[in-house]
């Protein structure tokens, strides 16, 4: 099963900048430099990135990210049909989400954000050029273990609703946008397939938010179905997913929204979704969080369906603490041990095999990165391989 991704020893994707393309994208906030610039450093820095891992023996190799300001760049932004809104009113974006709950807390009046007023259609490439410049940097029989990290389709659905995300006139309903989003990605995964990529993952907060009750009251206060807006959301990766090659492992990384400053816009396990997100969901491998007790127990993996793999996010990003080695073999175990006694049941062996360890999030899901040093970061890894050696026998 692990011949190929995902790898016993994980990580989400976004590393820390080194430092002298951190310093040209502060300057660049500071309006001291230029685009062209920052770019000019990318490239040696996603050399230095590359290499970093490379040593460390992790084998699902990104670029860090390193050419992208937040995540999320580069999806939405580069599909006909959504236009840029710099100011949205605050009174568009729903009070029930997580994290746009604090932004009406911060008495935020309006806020960047892309509306679709026009029919969604892909003409140009996402992240064809990132995974070109990498595939450039490993030898040819690696280039099948790079992964490419690309938000999800439900990215500004999440935010608006059924009601605010179209344009009413081009889309009549959620079906009819999530199919068209699907295309787009589609052919993005094709082209990206076609040049040797195996490997690719969704970013996800969507599917936790759903864990959270002060989120599902306010839907329900709002009379919004949530069950049935989690299964619009499950549709719309289904969608993307869908007629994908047999040899190409598709993951989704269920983010609690913890993507700035450490903010935790989740609480909660992953009960309230399992048996319907593990069960239903089309894809191959699931990065799940559990790096603190308000992630929740390892209960739901009693739900997890055979011949898919569950990344245990064990190691925090978030603080440069180093997690104890003998810990995350008993939470591995832990892990192992419910899953067995679950439906359908199967060996503890077997179970075993259907998990593997990593960060719980990114290093750097907006170009800031999180509080670590990039040698805070390199010990962590060590340590998921390290670990994962021990676990595992291959």
């Amino acid at each position: 099963m692990h011949l190929r991704p995902p790898f016993r020893a994980e990580h989400v994707g976004s590393l820390l900048r080194p430092a002298s393309l951190f310093e040209k994208r502060e300057a660049l906030e500071k309006k001291e430099c230029t685009v062209e610039d920052v770019k000019a450093l990318e490239d040696d820095s996603i050399k230095h990135v590359i290499k970093l891992q490379q040593e460390i023996g992790i084998k699902g190799i990104t670029d860090g990210e390193l050419r992208r300001e937040v995540f999320f760049e580069n999806v939405f932004d580069r599909l006909e049909g959504m236009t840029l809104i710099p100011d949205r009113p605050i009174s568009t974006f729903k009070p029930y989400i997580p994290h746009i709950a604090i932004m009406y807390m911060m008495g935020i009046q309006e806020a960047e954000t892309y509306y679709c007023t026009g029919k969604i259609k892909r003409t140009r490439s996402w992240y064809v050029d990132e995974f070109t410049y990498t595939k450039s940097l490993v030898a040819p029989e690696d280039v099948k273990n790079i992964k490419i990290t690309m938000c999800s389709p439900s990215w500004y659905h999440q935010r608006h609703g059924s009601d605010l995300t179209y344009d009413l006139s081009v889309y009549k309903n959620d079906e009819e946008y999530f199919d068209d989003l699907g295309v787009a990605y589609r052919a993005e995964i094709q082209e990206l397939y076609d040049l040797g990529c195996r490997n690719i993952q969704f970013d996800d907060p969507t599917f936790c938010y759903f864990c959270n009750d002060d989120m599902i009251s306010g839907m329900e206060k709002s009379g919004v179905d949530h069950e049935a807006l989690l299964d619009t959301y499950i549709r719309a990766i289904n969608v993307c997913t869908q007629g994908r090659p047999d040899d190409l492992n598709v993951s989704v990384h269920m983010c609690r929204g913890n993507f700035k400053g450490g903010v935790y816009f989740t609480e909660g396990g992953y009960a309230r979704i399992a048996v319907k997100v593990f069960n239903t969901l089309d894809i191959d491998t699931f990065y799940l969080e559990y790096d603190t007790e308000r992630s929740g127990d390892f209960e739901p993996l009693k739900y997890f369906p055979l011949g898919k793999v569950a990344v245990l996010g064990l190691v925090t990003t978030k603080s440069p603490k180093l997690e104890s080695e003998e810990e995350i073999k008993g939470r591995v175990n832990e892990a192992a041990e419910i899953m067995s006694k679950g439906n359908p049941k199967r060996s503890k062996a077997e179970a075993l095999n259907q998990l593997c360890i990593s960060t719980q999030c990114g290093f750097a899901s907006v170009w800031q990165g999180n509080p670590l040093t990039e040698e805070d970061e390199r010990k962590k890894l060590e340590l998921l391989v390290k670990v994962s050696k021990e676990v595992w026998e291959d």
